[in-house]
């Protein structure tokens, strides 16, 4: 696995060969909407080819437009973004599917992957993340900004399983688990060796039988496996609500 900067760049950036990817914003801030549009695009690979304030008119457009990809908050007027969501899956099942909000308890998390989403990012994001989550998510792949893959995952680290239940029908051992929830924080292979106090070897093992038992490709869908199935305890955090656009560090792919 590599964060930020060490993600294999050939992977996500070269695609030179490649149409661009035709995008739809769904914002109702104007002046956020406008700058994530001004963002997008610069790079020359992308184009915004439609953005939207209300989920109706978005809708309308999705129909129209078949987008590539679709970035949307949650928090918008009239109707939601999970009903956007979910509708999306009926209107153009091909769009892909990247959330971008302010929101970041378990229960938006869950109710936005269960409705379709293919990525989750805050909007405390720096615009280097988001396009990075732009770029996973286009590219068929999930994304998961590293502040919720962290936080959704403390819990369960911590030893709270008050949902294990929903986790024990999947054909896991509790040391798979355990391997599972290391993995999707960025732990290496020795890391996590040296946590559970077996050999590396050991952990190479367990970490190729999740990877076939459950087909995750990458940390992302290890953490949004993990979410789905009850393994993890994270509360709300209150009322912090960010517009702006700062610096974290985004959970890549495992290579």
């Amino acid at each position: 696995m590599r964060f930020g900067p060490d993600i294999r760049p050939a992977a996500l950036l070269d695609r030179a060969d490649k149409a661009r990817v035709r995008i739809v914003l769904v914002e109702d801030h104007a002046i956020l909407r406008d700058g994530i549009k001004v963002l997008i695009d610069m790079e020359s690979d992308f184009q915004v080819v439609g953005d939207f304030c209300r989920v109706d008119e978005s809708l309308a457009g999705i129909r129209e437009l078949q987008p590539d990809l679709v970035v949307t908050d949650l928090a918008l007027p009239g109707r939601s973004g999970i009903e956007l969501l979910a509708e999306i899956r009926q209107l153009s099942p091909l769009t892909r599917k990247l959330v971008l909000t302010a929101h970041e308890n378990e229960e938006y998390i869950r109710a936005a992957l269960n409705a379709g989403a293919d990525g989750y990012v805050l909007k405390d994001a720096n615009s280097a993340e988001l396009m990075l989550a732009i770029r996973t998510v286009s590219l068929g792949q999930q994304y998961l900004c590293k502040a919720i893959a962290d936080k959704i995952l403390s819990g369960y680290l911590s030893g709270d399983q008050r949902h294990a239940g929903a986790a024990a029908a999947q054909p896991i051992t509790g040391r798979e688990r355990e391997v599972l929830t290391r993995i999707a924080l960025g732990n290496s292979n020795k890391l996590i060796a040296r946590e559970l106090g077996v050999s590396p070897k050991t952990v190479e093992k367990h970490r190729s039988n999740l990877m076939r038992k459950l087909q995750l490709h990458n940390a992302a869908a290890i953490t949004t496996y993990a979410i789905r199935n009850g393994m993890t305890s994270c509360e709300p955090t209150g009322g912090r609500v960010g517009e702006r656009l700062l610096s974290l560090q985004p959970l890549a792919l495992i290579s």
